[in-house]
């Protein structure tokens, strides 16, 4: 099987307010909307992020982000109200922090998550 993009998902129970939010999260508007429930943000050639109203999944889903300095990117968080919890590590390399959406979606933002 060939992939050629990779989509996460995040249900949400408004979609205007989550797009407000992931505008705050990733610094800049939706790449598409290409329906009214329905904001993609490019994020790479092969990964983008997808909010989609829908009530009944609100909240079900974990996003993972690699940023290149974690410390960076929590700095970025804090001047746009946002916070993450606290930073955690994994094995020898990996940090990672978390937050969450107004759903209740979880993403993880992680620095070196592969060796």
């Amino acid at each position: 099987m060939d992939v050629a993009r990779v989509l996460m998902v995040a249900p949400v129970g408004d979609v205007d307010v989550a797009v407000a939010w992931y505008e705050r999260l990733l610094r800049r508007p939706a790449d598409t909307r290409p329906m009214p429930s329905l904001a993609d943000w490019h994020l790479t050639s092969g990964g983008w992020l997808q909010v989609f109203e829908d009530p009944e999944r609100a909240g079900s889903s974990l996003l993972n982000l690699e940023v290149p300095d974690l410390d960076a990117a929590l700095a970025g968080l804090v001047e746009r109200g946002l916070t993450a919890g606290p930073v955690q590590t994994g094995g020898e390399r990996t940090r990672f922090a978390a937050l969450d959406d107004p759903d209740g979606n979880r993403i993880t933002l992680l620095e070196n998550p592969v060796v």
